[in-house]
């Protein structure tokens, strides 16, 4: 990917690129990829369903949990029925991009 990164600068936060596997056995952030077009995600696995908004719920939580913010902090701003989803994370843009700088390279 030669140093392209799923999360960038937004207005009030970050915006964050993320590829989600639901019933994926475990709630876990499995590190950098890309989509099929080569744009850079954040693989990331859940283990809820996808029915009902469940596995968004799950997301939610698991980036929050990583960003170090609170879940409300974290929003899908698009995508939400889909495999590849735009996060928004408000806070200090500079400090969230550190902690996934520091996190996932």
């Amino acid at each position: 990917m030669s140093g392209a990164r799923p999360w960038r600068p937004a207005p009030g936060g970050l915006s964050l690129r993320v590829r989600v596997t639901p019933r994926g056995g475990a709630d876990r952030i499995e590190g950098l990829g890309a989509d099929a077009a080569g744009a850079p995600v954040l693989l990331v696995r859940v283990s809820a369903p996808p029915a009902d908004g469940a596995a968004n719920k799950a997301l939610v939580r698991l980036v929050a949990k990583a960003a170090g913010v609170p879940k409300g902090a974290v929003t899908v701003e698009a995508g939400a029925a889909a495999r590849i989803k735009r996060l928004h994370i408000a806070g200090e843009a500079a400090a969230l991009e550190a902690s996934f700088v520091a996190a996932f390279g």
